[in-house]
């Protein structure tokens, strides 16, 4: 975590950025109200409001992405209106999107360096060496790791987090805009992140960093902005906030525990693997048990994502045995998986999760359509009364169940994905990033509907790179490392300290 942050801007010093009175409504609603923003050179602003406060939309009006909107934009003091991206980026300031933005079927290299091809000698050709030298000096000076000749397509989601980060920075911004930045990555990349950051704001970048994780506000940020509903609720000095008093901001109200975590009584053992091998990961061995949230936590590449992947169906194990409930099976597909009543809740919700042009009520009964289904026609009475039964037990805001998926906020929809994964009824479930990029009131809430799930009996696979998750809601903590599992804790051993050490190969000792 960044500690150096002895120099707070005064609020004297020239302005990078200026934005008052911004407005911006979608049809009827207005999602933005008279906001003001300054940000000034070498400090980062923290921004930070519930899903739907506009945090998003005020950055991306900044940052060109909508050409309408009302009120003033000043750039080094030039009131400059930022009608497209283009603008945007000739005035220096850079999105770096939580929905990621990369070309799936270009490189590594190749989308670090778009838009800025070194040539090859020839006219209209592209050096690949330079290419590839260029977009490896940007990997190297952020730290991290990535095969520069990996199609995006191929990257796991925290590795394309990292590519996106990288092509941001490439470009030099005078203005860089982080939203959600770590929301997929584990404490060990999310560091490097931060080491980035400490020297982006020595060399004078104005960094804007939005999230919902409040630990990383507090190491990172110099001041702190609230939106709630549209509106600007107040900026402060990080040192003038604390916890308590930010959530109360974002939310209007206090806020109950966030890790709502209920000691059951652990029942018969659900589901039982044994020197189980797969693609990203080798000779796992472990028991899940009926009432148990086992946690599973690791790097970028540990391979817990490919492990819940084979677990249901989306990938197959090639050594090893899987027991459910005592009885030997294999999974060799989703439907395989659903029928042995083992469910998934993925990482990506909305490129693996959702349908964002369908209704609500048809993702939330995507999985169970053949449960929910006679003589090939689905029962739409039974449809409608099941998925607002889960509905209600997941506490979903909405207007209607029709509207389409894409209409909820991002805590909303995460909930429409956990509803699908409950709608058929599992016995496992698995749960892979299950709170990434949501806001610090749907995260609690999400949080105790699956500590209910757990009460009730459901074994619980959780898959997290957010520590405090890991450690509030675990039972006992699994670490893997390479594709291996390296070592488990039991909830009053957990500490993050010890699960960092062990996930890094490094000792806690």
């Amino acid at each position: 975590m960044i500690d150096d942050r002895t120099r707070i801007v005064d609020a004297g010093e020239h302005e990078v950025v200026r934005m008052r009175g911004i407005s911006k409504s979608f049809g009827v609603t207005r999602a933005l109200d008279n906001v003001d923003l300054s940000l000034r050179p070498g400090e980062v602003m923290g921004l930070i409001g519930e899903n739907g406060a506009g945090k998003s939309t005020l950055m991306k009006i900044l940052a060109g992405s909508f050409a309408e909107y009302s009120g003033e934009i000043w750039i080094n003091g030039t009131k400059t209106p930022l009608h497209s991206a283009r603008l945007a980026r000739d005035a220096g300031i850079v999105l770096v999107h939580q929905e990621l933005s990369l070309i799936p079927e270009l490189t590594v290299a190749e989308n670090i360096q778009i838009g800025r091809e070194p040539g090859g000698g020839i006219p209209g050709f592209i050096s690949r060496r330079k290419l590839n030298e260029e977009a490896g000096r940007h990997v190297r000076t952020a730290g991290f790791e990535i095969d520069l000749r990996s199609k995006v397509a191929n990257l796991s989601v925290a590795t394309r987090q990292l590519v996106e980060i990288v092509k941001g920075v490439a470009s030099a911004p005078r203005v860089l805009i982080f939203d959600e930045p770590t929301s997929s990555l584990s404490a060990h990349e999310a560091a490097k992140l931060f080491r980035l950051i400490a020297e982006l704001r020595a060399q004078g970048t104005a960094i804007v960093y939005i999230s919902h994780k409040l630990d990383e506000l507090f190491a990172v940020c110099d001041r702190l902005t609230v939106l709630r509903d549209g509106r600007l609720i107040a900026t402060k000095n990080v040192a003038d906030w604390n916890e308590q008093s930010l959530v109360s901001a974002m939310v209007g109200r206090p806020l109950t525990d966030l890790y709502p975590r209920t000691i059951n009584q652990i029942g018969d053992i659900a589901l039982a693997l044994k020197g189980l091998t797969g693609p990203g990961f080798r000779n796992v061995s472990f028991e899940l048990r009926r009432g148990e949230i086992l946690g599973l936590y690791g790097i970028v590449g540990a391979g817990r994502t490919e492990l819940g992947n084979v677990l249901t169906g989306l990938a197959r194990a090639v050594d090893g045995t899987l027991a459910i409930s005592g009885r030997a099976t294999r999974i060799n597909s989703v439907g395989d998986a659903l029928r042995q009543r083992i469910a998934l809740v993925p990482e990506d919700r909305h490129t693996q999760g959702l349908v964002l042009s369908r209704s609500i009520r048809s993702n939330a009964s995507l999985a169970a359509l053949r449960k929910l289904s006679a003589a090939g026609f689905v029962k739409r009475g039974a449809e409608k009364r099941s998925v607002a039964a889960l509905i209600d037990y997941l506490r979903v805001r909405l207007a209607s169940d029709r509207d389409e998926v894409s209409s909820l906020s991002g805590g909303n929809q995460q909930k429409i994905v956990l509803t699908r994964a409950l709608l058929t009824e599992p016995q496992v479930l698995v749960l892979d990033e299950p709170t990434r990029g949501i806001d610090v009131v749907a995260k609690a809430e999400v949080h105790a509907s699956i500590d209910r799930m757990a009460a009730e009996g459901m074994a619980v696979l959780l898959i997290s790179s957010d520590l405090s998750e890991i450690i509030g809601m675990s039972d006992r903590v699994m670490v893997m490392r390479k594709g291996s599992i390296v070592g488990e804790l039991s909830r009053a051993e957990s500490t993050e300290e010890r699960l960092v050490s062990m996930a890094s190969g490094f000792s806690h000792e």
